[in-house]
């Protein structure tokens, strides 16, 4: 049973940061595009992102609702 549990956990973690990752690389890539084109990107996109960002973040809060990640991500706004 404890081995059970201990999995759980480390599923949790793993869904977590692949979360995180997914909001860095998302961010990443408006920064690189707004980098190459010298001014935002298209408004298409941005609006595509924060989509794609939110379903990352509620991923995240669904296993680990008590961490940075949302209030971090809103400060890349």
């Amino acid at each position: 049973m404890h081995q059970d549990e201990e999995t759980k956990e480390m599923l949790r973690d793993l869904i977590w940061l692949n979360a995180l990752i997914a909001t860095e690389l998302i961010q990443i890539t408006e920064n690189t595009s707004q980098i190459l084109r010298k001014a935002a990107p298209p408004e298409s996109c941005i609006v595509e992102h924060a989509a794609l960002r939110e379903t990352a973040l509620e991923i995240a809060d669904r296993y680990r609702p008590d961490t940075m990640l949302r209030q971090h991500v809103a400060e890349h706004q």
